[in-house]
């Protein structure tokens, strides 16, 4: 199963953008989906994530307040709202989805992953 992540463009700081990602064809088959991000010249760092039939959501400090994690089953789309967007949220988003259900921050533990989308801010 792949994912396919989209939504992400240039946007002003102060602005949003909303992320999205679904599995390509077929319906989500793991417990836990995440957003993980990668800027320039940096490593891979977690953003959030949902148990998608519990609901249950977890976000790095950065975001919190800011940003929105969310899923629709009817879609089986994963969702990713950015407000109060600032230059250093500028990256490369990725989807991801992992089988078991906690409130994972490793990337080690998501064996599904999107291609990613990038997400620019501009100052």
């Amino acid at each position: 199963v792949q994912l396919q992540a989209f939504g992400g463009g240039l946007v002003q700081a102060g602005g949003s953008l909303r992320l999205s990602c679904a599995p390509s064809g077929r319906r989500f088959s793991r417990n836990t989906v995440g957003w993980f991000r990668q800027a320039p010249g940096k490593g891979q760092e977690f953003v959030a994530s949902m148990t998608w039939f519990g609901g249950s959501t977890y976000y790095t400090d950065s975001v919190k307040g800011r940003f929105a994690i969310s899923g629709d089953n009817a879609k089986n789309t994963v969702y990713l709202q950015m407000n109060s967007l600032k230059p250093e949220d500028t990256a490369v988003y990725y989807c991801a989805a992992a089988p078991k259900v906690a409130l994972t921050t490793e990337s080690s533990d998501y064996d599904v992953w999107g291609q990613g989308t990038q997400v620019t801010v501009s100052s």
